[in-house]
């Protein structure tokens, strides 16, 4: 008998080993779909975990305006499978998430109803592809940057070297203020072409807390826009402390938030939220753990003509802006072996930042 019990253990730490590691989501829910069980990879779907859950509705956590749950609730009435291919769900975070769906009525022991969901996110490929190009994109378009700004920056030098010779041979004050002129737009342009390029240093590493982060940036922000601006936060306590560049990371992450608040003219809602992923793929490659950072807010959203280029430098939709805020951004991320996203429609603009919480090598440098 005792050997039955301890091989019964096993099986069971077995089983949910092999749940824990499934890129499938598991579910299981009673018969009011209230839910009993999450797998990983049905927290990282439904971006919600276990204890957050516990006990409540599907249809509580889904934000469902296609009938979806109400087609589930019918199938589990009447004890029979269900299966559904490419059901569209608003995730609660605003994220829109496309799954093939598989219901499987159960039975215990004690007659109590349960049912078995499997969601398996047909999404998921297509947007890997899409993250490898985008870090590729990423990629050429800062050595393409790195290029132009070395053949711009030594004829500047050259310019204003020269301005300043000239300066010191006119014998009037109103002439050599032309000088100056040159001299002060040559060190513009400088400037310019140095935030194009963005940090050159590599990134020292030490630990870092992902909120004092959060909150280094928020505090900057509020103090900017005094009046009529919000800020919320949704953190998530658990999250440990991990290796990165805390300042650039402070200036990605400012830069974002700042662009929001930009967004909404200082006057609206911008809701930062932190969060764990787990066996997340970030591009081609499958990390144990990835930090998504969202900054998410109420404006007018990202006009279509400029979803494609959005990450690009000196693109922009401000007449007073460089376009190199978000640029900057995306570059700081990915020499920590992460990603900036977004999705935008009126009224709900949401960025995610991806971060591997695992050390890993700069590749960017």
């Amino acid at each position: 008998m005792g050997k039955m019990k301890t091989e019964h253990r096993q099986a069971c730490r077995d089983a949910f080993r092999v749940l824990d590691n499934l890129a499938t989501a598991v579910l299981l829910a009673d018969a009011d779909l209230r839910i009993r069980y999450l797998n990983p990879a049905a927290e990282l779907l439904l971006e919600r975990s276990l204890e957050q859950v516990s006990g409540t509705r599907l249809v509580q956590v889904l934000r469902d305006g296609s009938g979806f749950v109400d087609r589930l609730q019918q199938a589990v009435a009447g004890n029979q499978p269900f299966m559904e291919r490419e059901v569209a769900l608003l995730l609660p975070s605003g994220r829109d998430a496309t799954v093939d769906c598989t219901l499987t009525p159960l039975a215990e022991a004690d007659g109590q109803a349960e049912v078995l969901l499997e969601m398996v996110q047909v999404d998921r490929q297509l947007r890997i592809v899409k993250e490898e190009n985008l870090m590729g994109q990423n990629q050429a378009l800062r050595q393409l940057v790195r290029g132009v700004a070395h053949e711009v920056k030594n004829p500047l030098g050259g310019l204003r070297g020269a301005a300043q010779l000239l300066e010191r041979e006119l014998p009037t004050e109103e002439l050599r203020e032309y000088t100056r002129i040159i001299i002060g737009e040559a060190d513009r342009l400088q400037q310019l072409v140095d935030r194009m390029l963005g940090p050159n240093n590599l990134p020292r590493r030490r630990r870092c807390n992902i909120h004092e982060l959060l909150e280094r940036v928020r505090g900057l922000v509020a103090a900017e826009n005094p009046e009529g601006l919000v800020i919320e936060r949704d953190y998530d306590p658990s999250i440990p402390d991990f290796v990165a560049d805390g300042d650039m990371l402070v200036q990605a992450l400012l830069n974002i938030v700042r662009n929001a608040a930009q967004a909404l003219e200082g006057k609206g809602l911008i809701l930062l939220r932190t969060r764990i992923l787990r066996q997340f793929t970030i591009g081609r490659r499958r990390h144990r753990l990835v930090l998504q950072v969202d900054v998410e807010d109420n404006g007018p959203g990202v006009p279509p003509e400029m979803e494609q280029t959005l990450f690009y430098p000196m693109v922009t939709g401000r007449a007073d802006g460089t376009g190199l805020g978000l640029a900057i951004a995306q570059s700081l991320i990915n020499r920590h072996g992460g990603l900036i996203e977004y999705s935008s429609r009126t009224g709900h603009t949401l960025f995610s930042i991806l971060l591997p919480m695992e050390f890993e090598e700069d590749e960017g440098s």
